[in-house]
C-alpha cells in the first residue's frame, strides 16, 4: 500500500520508518503546494509532543476534510455567478422599463427586440441618409435603439439643440455629457476637456483658455501655411494625369504635421516621411473601434470587449497614441528644465500650447498633474487634427462640385493676397466669402456628426424644416440674424463649445485659400463618398477629385 503514497522526505522509505509521512496522491493534486508546507509545518512543529503515527493520522485527515470541502467551493462559486448575472439583467430591464416609459411620446422606426436598430445601419455609406430621412419621418425626434438596453433620443432641429445645450443648471452646467458613449472615448484620451465634468472641467477650461488667445494663435498662420504648401507641393503630380486622388489620408498627415508645429513646436516631417504613419493609422483605428463598440452591444461589457479580437487591437492602437503623447511631453519637459517662467520663453520664441499647459496655474498655485497633462494633450491632438483633416476634405471636395462658388472664392482669395505666396494674419479677415463656402461644408458635412448629452430634468421640444442645398449666402450677417443660433453647430454650442474652433476655422481658411490659389478643383462624379458617421465623419471609399494647376484653367 505504501507505494501508493508520496513522501516527505529526502529520502525512501525503509520499511515502518516513522521518518516518513505519507498521503494519498489525489490529496496532494487538490492543495496548493502553500497548504501543503503549512500543513506539514503544523505537523512537525507539534511532533516532539505527539508521536508521529498521531502526527500522520492529523495530517491525513486535515487533508481529506480540504478534499470533502472543496467541491462545494465550485458550486458557490457558480450560484455566485448566476446571482450576479441575475442582478446585472435585473437593472437592466429596469433601465429598459425607465426607457420605453420615457419615450412612449416619441414615435420612431420600430426596433429589433433583440438588435434595436443597428441592423439598420449597413455600413455602406447610406447611414447618415438613413437617419435623416428618419428625422424628416418622425418630427425631427425620434428614439433609436443600441441593442435591447441602450436607447437614445436623435433630435436634427436647431430649437431641440438649443433646449439640450442651454438649458444650465448649478454654476451654468449644461446637460452633461453623457456617460455611456463617452465613456469608450475616455478610454483612449484620458479624463481631458472633452470628457469630464464639474468642477475639473471648470477648472481646466479656465487653465487652457489662455493657449487660445489671439496673440498665441497669430504665430500659427505662417506654420499652418508651410504644411499647407508642403502638401500642396505633393499634388503637383496629380494635377498633370487629371486623374482622380484620395483627399483624406492627405488632409490628416497635413494637419498632423501642423498641429504638431503649432501646439507642441515639433517638426515631425510626417508629411514627407515615406511609407503609413503609425499615429494616423492608430487614430484611424481607435475610431472605427470605438463606434463598432458603440453599435454592438456585447462590446458595451468592458470584459467581453476586453477578451476580443477587437479589444486587442484597441489596446495596441492605444499604445501608439499613448508613446506617441508620451514623447512629445518628455522632449519639451526636458527643453523647458531651466525655464521658470513663461515670459523667459517668449523672449526666445512663440508660446504654444504644450507652454502654456506645462506652466498653468490656478489661484491655488497648482498646475496639471501628469495624467491630467497626458490627457489633454490627447485630446488636442485628436481633436486639433483628425476633426480639422475630415472639415477640409469635404470643403474641397464641396468646391470641387460647385466650381461657380469655387471661382467666387478664388477671385476673392486672389484680391487679398495679391502678389503674395503664403497667408499672413491680416488676410484670414479679407476672405468673406470663402468663409461662408467653409461655414457651408461644415453644415453639410460636419466632421463631428454627433453631439450626446445625458437630460437630468424634463426637457419640451418643438418642429421645424431644412432644405439641404449648398449655399454659403445662408452665412451672410443678415441671413444668421434670421436664424437659431443653434441651427449651425459644428463646434457644439453654450460652455462646452470647442475650445480650439478658431485654431480649426483659421486652419481651414488657410489651407482652402492656399489651394484655390494654386489648383482648380474638378469633381469626380463616378467616385461619390459613402459617409459615415464615427467619431469623426469619414467615407467608407475615401473623397476623391482632380486637380488642375491654375495656369491649365480653362
Amino acid at each position: 500500500m505504501k507505494s501508493a503514497f508520496y513522501w516527505v522526505s529526502d529520502s525512501p522509505p525503509t520499511g515502518d520508518s516513522t521518518e516518513n509521512i505519507a498521503f494519498p496522491p489525489a490529496l496532494i493534486r487538490k492543495v496548493s503546494s502553500d497548504h501543503l508546507l503549512r500543513f506539514v509545518g503544523e505537523v512537525f512543529l507539534h511532533a516532539e509532543a505527539e508521536d508521529t503515527c498521531t502526527c500522520k493520522m492529523k495530517l491525513t485527515k486535515t487533508f481529506a476534510e480540504f478534499q470533502l470541502g472543496w467541491p462545494h467551493m465550485h458550486y458557490v462559486f457558480v450560484v455566485l455567478c448566476l446571482f450576479a448575472v441575475v442582478y446585472k439583467l435585473t437593472i437592466l430591464f429596469a433601465k429598459r422599463r425607465e426607457a420605453l416609459r420615457n419615450f412612449q411620446a416619441f414615435w420612431g422606426p420600430p426596433p429589433h427586440w433583440l438588435f434595436g436598430h443597428v441592423l439598420e445601419f449597413k455600413q455602406d455609406g447610406t447611414d447618415m441618409d438613413k437617419v435623416v430621412k428618419w428625422g424628416q419621418e418622425y418630427s425631427y425626434v425620434f428614439p433609436m435603439w443600441f441593442g435591447p438596453f441602450l436607447s437614445i433620443i436623435n433630435i436634427q432641429h436647431p430649437d431641440y439643440a438649443k433646449t439640450i445645450l442651454t438649458s444650465s443648471g448649478v454654476r451654468n452646467v449644461l446637460q452633461p455629457k453623457d456617460d455611456f458613449v463617452y465613456r469608450f472615448i475616455e478610454g483612449w484620451i484620458g479624463n481631458g476637456l472633452l470628457v469630464s465634468e464639474g468642477q475639473k472641467w471648470f477648472r481646466h477650461r479656465r487653465l487652457l483658455t489662455p493657449g487660445f488667445h489671439y496673440d498665441v494663435l497669430k504665430p500659427y498662420v505662417k506654420l499652418m501655411s508651410e504644411s499647407a504648401e508642403t502638401m500642396l507641393d505633393k499634388w503637383e503630380s496629380y494635377a498633370s494625369t487629371n486623374e482622380p486622388f484620395e483627399l483624406f489620408k492627405h488632409m490628416s498627415l497635413m494637419t498632423l504635421d501642423s498641429i504638431m508645429k503649432c501646439a507642441f513646436s515639433c517638426y515631425s516631417n510626417c508629411q514627407t516621411e515615406g511609407g503609413t504613419n503609425a499615429y494616423i493609422k492608430a487614430v484611424y483605428d481607435l475610431s472605427f473601434l470605438i463606434d463598432l463598440r458603440l453599435r454592438m452591444f456585447p462590446y458595451h461589457s468592458d470584459l467581453i470587449f476586453h477578451l476580443s479580437p477587437h479589444g486587442f487591437r484597441y489596446r495596441k492602437a492605444r499604445q501608439v497614441t499613448l508613446s506617441h503623447t508620451e514623447e512629445v511631453i518628455r522632449k519639451r519637459q526636458e527643453a523647458l528644465k531651466e525655464e521658470k517662467e513663461l515670459g523667459q520663453i517668449q523672449a526666445k520664441r512663440y508660446l504654444d500650447f504644450l507652454d502654456i499647459l506645462l506652466f498653468a496655474r490656478d489661484e491655488n498655485q497648482q498646475g496639471l498633474s501628469d495624467e491630467d497633462m497626458r490627457a489633454e494633450v490627447d485630446t488636442f491632438m485628436f481633436e486639433g487634427h483628425d476633426t480639422t483633416a475630415s472639415g477640409l476634405s469635404f470643403i474641397l471636395y464641396c468646391l470641387a462640385c460647385n466650381p461657380e462658388h469655387q471661382k467666387i472664392c478664388r477671385k476673392e482669395i486672389m484680391e487679398a493676397l495679391h502678389d503674395k505666396e503664403t497667408m499672413e494674419w491680416e488676410d484670414l479677415s479679407k476672405i468673406p466669402y470663402t468663409t461662408m463656402c467653409i461655414k457651408e461644408a461644415l453644415r453639410l458635412y460636419p466632421p463631428v456628426p454627433g453631439i450626446s448629452r445625458k437630460t437630468t430634468k424634463t426637457v419640451t421640444f418643438c418642429d421645424g424644416r431644412t432644405v439641404p442645398v449648398f449655399d454659403p449666402l445662408r452665412f451672410l450677417p443678415e441671413n444668421i440674424a434670421m436664424r437659431s443660433p443653434h441651427a449651425f453647430v459644428p463646434f457644439s454650442a453654450g460652455p462646452r463649445n470647442c475650445i480650439g474652433q478658431n485654431f480649426a476655422m483659421n486652419e481651414m481658411k488657410v489651407v482652402t485659400a492656399l489651394t484655390l490659389k494654386r489648383y482648380q478643383l474638378i469633381a469626380e462624379p463616378t467616385m461619390k463618398p459613402k459617409i459615415i458617421p464615427r467619431l469623426v465623419l469619414r467615407s467608407l471609399n475615401g473623397i476623391h477629385i482632380k486637380i488642375k494647376p491654375l495656369d491649365a484653367e480653362s
